[in-house]
This record gives C-alpha cells, structure tokens and sequence, in this order.
C-alpha cells in the first residue's frame, strides 16, 4: 500500500501537470488529461472552459522585479515566513499543500463547523473539487508567461514537500495556484455559511499564508494567487452547473448542521497553529 506522503506528492504534482496540460488543449469544457488519467489522479474537470477562466496574465501586474523595492519586501516576508519551520505552523503548512481528496476536502472543516464528505454533503464536495480545477487552471497564462524562480530556488532553505521539489522547480511561482484555489473555496464556503465568513475567510488566508511557511511561493505570489481566485469565483456565478451545486451545498450543509455534525479535523490543534504570528514577533 503506498504512503500518504507518496500519494499526496503524485497527486499534487499531478494537478499541476493537469492545470498546464488542460490549458494547452480544447476550449471546450475541461476534460481530465492523458498525464491524470496515467499517474491515477483524482482529478475532476472544472465548471469553466478554458475560453471563460480569467486571464492571470491580463489581470495581474508583473512580479517584483529583482532589487526593486517590492522584491525587497518579498525576501523579508518570506524571511519570517520560513522561520516557522519545525513548528505547529510548519505542520499545518505541510498538510494545506496536500490538494488531493478526500484529505483537502477537510481543510475548512473547522472553520464552517461540519465535515464534508463525499458521502454526506456530496455537492459541497464537488464543489471544492471541481472549483480546485477552475482557480488553478486560471493562473496558468500568467505563470507560464512569467517563469519565476520560487524562494526555495533563491534562498537553499527546505521545503514542506520535499518529494516535490524538482516539480516545484519547473512550475512558475507566480501566482500562486494553490492560494487561488484555497481562497476560491473560502469565498465559495462563506455563500454555504454565511454566519461563519470569519472564520472561513481567516482559514483561507492562512491556507495562502501556507505557501509562504512552505518556502515554495512569494509574498506576492500569494497576493496575485487570492485575486485569481476571487476572479474565478466571480465568473463561476455566471455558470448555471455551478450555480446548481452551490444551491445544493446550502442545503446540505444546512441539514448537516442541524444534525449536529462535527468537524473531522483537530479543530485545537489547528487554531494554535494558526494562532502563532507570520512575522518577526512570533
């Protein structure tokens, strides 16, 4: 039986394999792959086609540029940020860069107080899956463009996912897709649960503040990741399957609340995780 570590690196480095290889294929509706359906992938195709993702390339400014200001404030952020290794923050990092499901489907279980599963709110869970392909594939034009060099490359320090490195090396750091998908869930999850939009705009946050504490993505790779997610979330409210799954997860969601039930995640152990500060008084 192969290790979760092993099965969540194939399964990461794939998505990005499949965000590149759908962008590069038909504008018609997304369709998983050759490279997902050979490395076994659970990959699931968006609600977008291609033709209809946001443009990164159109919507964001260039990276900071080496030994402009803005880079300056890259190489500080990124300073404090790896200074959290070996920590409950580090931890948390590690396990937010796993985008496979089920395990990402648990990532804002504490912050909208219920598991989501496959069996028992099946449209949120397609939601987070579906949308997962959209928001990443949407940073697409703009990392391909751009090229730029992750902070592990610039600075020799480790990484949360150390299996993925050589991966991580050929894929663009701007912007992030990660931090674009995990902020495109929290916006998606607070229309589901409006009364804990707090909370679960504070876990996405944290999930783009991840790729900085993993030492794979800049400062503002994580800026330009958010406002590619907040885009995709805006066009995916034009798209009536979309449209039809968010109507189905408030429901479930809804009914799944009243049932009383429990997130599946240690809901402690990641406040305190998320409790320590990203900055020099930490």
């Amino acid at each position: 039986m192969k290790s979760h570590d092993a099965s969540r690196t194939r399964l990461t480095a794939l998505a990005m394999v499949a965000w590149v290889s759908v962008l590069g294929g038909s504008s018609q509706a997304q369709t998983p792959p050759g490279p997902a359906k050979a490395l076994d992938i659970n990959f699931l195709p968006g609600y977008l086609p291609r033709s209809a993702l946001p443009d990164s390339l159109a919507l964001l400014p260039a990276p900071p540029a080496p030994g402009s200001k803005a880079y300056a404030a890259d190489l500080a952020a990124a300073h404090e940020a790896v200074a959290l290794r070996g920590t409950p923050r580090w931890t948390l990092a590690g396990q937010d860069a796993d985008l496979s499901f089920p395990a990402a489907a648990g990532t804002y279980s504490c912050s909208i107080g219920v598991a989501i599963t496959e069996a028992d709110t099946p449209a949120t869970y397609r939601l987070l899956r579906r949308s997962l392909s959209d928001a990443g594939l949407a940073t697409y034009t703009a990392k391909t463009h751009y090229k730029r060099t992750r902070p592990f490359v610039v600075d020799g320090a480790p990484i949360c996912t150390p299996d993925e490195r050589k991966i991580l090396e050929s894929d663009g750091s701007y912007p992030s897709g990660h931090t674009s998908a995990g902020w495109a869930w929290a916006l998606i999850l607070t229309e589901i649960a409006p009364d804990r939009t707090g909370q679960i705009l504070a876990r996405g946050r944290a999930f783009g503040d991840s790729r900085m504490i993993c030492n794979v993505h800049w400062h503002s790779d994580v800026e330009g990741g958010r406002f590619v997610g907040a885009s995709t979330v805006a066009r995916l409210h034009a798209d009536p399957g979309f449209l039809a799954d968010l109507a189905q997860a408030k429901t479930e969601v809804a009914a799944a609340r009243a049932k009383g039930s429990a997130p599946n995640r240690n809901c402690a152990d990641e406040a305190a995780a998320m409790a320590q500060p990203l900055g020099p008084d930490q």
